[in-house]
């Protein structure tokens, strides 16, 4: 099977050279690029892969997560195998991690940052952001409704143990949340999934659950696993939390 690639050289050269760090034989190459492409060759990813998003430190946000799905893509096969788990879905773990940090804007010295509520902070809310755009981007997988309740649940809670800001009432415009004008765009069941995942184990304004599902929770630990690289500075990691991070280059937000 060939894919073709259609984005700029640059960009094609980063995933391939994430493939070819992780050791991916070429059967492997074929089935992940199969599951990813739809996402990575689409304008909002390619966006997402320049310096304007940039995510954990100077790293983009769209080879952060495109590493974060080829980790899934191996703990989940990892995970198959071992268990025999047949209900296991290894596909649908890859499309979580290809959705869920899909935010809607650049994030770090943005300045807005110092005056957000606390419990409404980038590493608080990003997730909602990320649901709330893949719904709107890419509507077809969600037409099944058990796939969208595990995407979005799994999208939701990837930051576990950090929680995510917990919200009941989606008729409120919260300003906080950069796309809310697109919260239209999804569908009443939509909505009431992603409610009932966002007050799960809720404690004041802050949803403290990890996913219902074992594809969300491999999601989950892959983002650690590649977060944990590229975090350079103490400060790269308190930018979660504070939205400002004096470390990072070509940043001009």
């Amino acid at each position: 099977m060939v894919i073709q690639l259609s984005y700029k050289n640059k960009n094609k050269e980063i995933l391939y050279s994430l493939l070819d760090k992780y050791n991916l034989n070429k059967e492997e190459k074929e089935e992940i690029l199969h599951i990813i492409i739809p996402f990575f060759d689409s304008e909002k990813f390619q966006i997402r892969m320049s310096n304007e998003f940039s995510h954990h430190g100077n790293v983009s946000l769209g080879e952060h997560i495109t590493e974060v799905a080829i980790v899934t893509y191996l703990l989940s096969k990892k995970y198959k195998e071992k268990h025999k788990n047949t209900n296991f879905n290894v596909e649908l773990a890859v499309k979580i991690a290809m959705l869920h940090d899909l935010y809607e804007l650049p994030w770090q010295n943005n300045s807005l940052a110092g005056v957000i509520k606390f419990y409404n902070k980038h590493g608080f809310r990003h997730p909602i952001e990320a649901v709330i755009n893949a719904n709107l981007w890419y509507p077809k997988i969600f037409s099944n409704r058990k796939d969208a309740e595990i995407i979005i649940d799994g999208i939701i809670h990837h930051m576990y143990p950090l929680p995510v800001t917990s919200v009941n009432d989606f008729s409120k415009n919260l300003a906080e949340l950069k796309n809310y004008i697109n919260i239209k765009n999804m569908s009443l069941e939509k909505r009431k999934i992603l409610i009932n995942s966002l007050n799960r184990l809720r404690f004041g304004n802050l949803s403290f659950s990890k996913s219902k599902f074992k594809e969300g929770r491999i999601v989950s630990k892959a983002d650690k696993i590649v977060s944990l690289k590229n975090f350079n500075r103490l400060t790269d990691f308190l930018a979660l939390l504070t939205g400002k991070n004096k470390h990072l280059k070509n940043n001009k937000k």
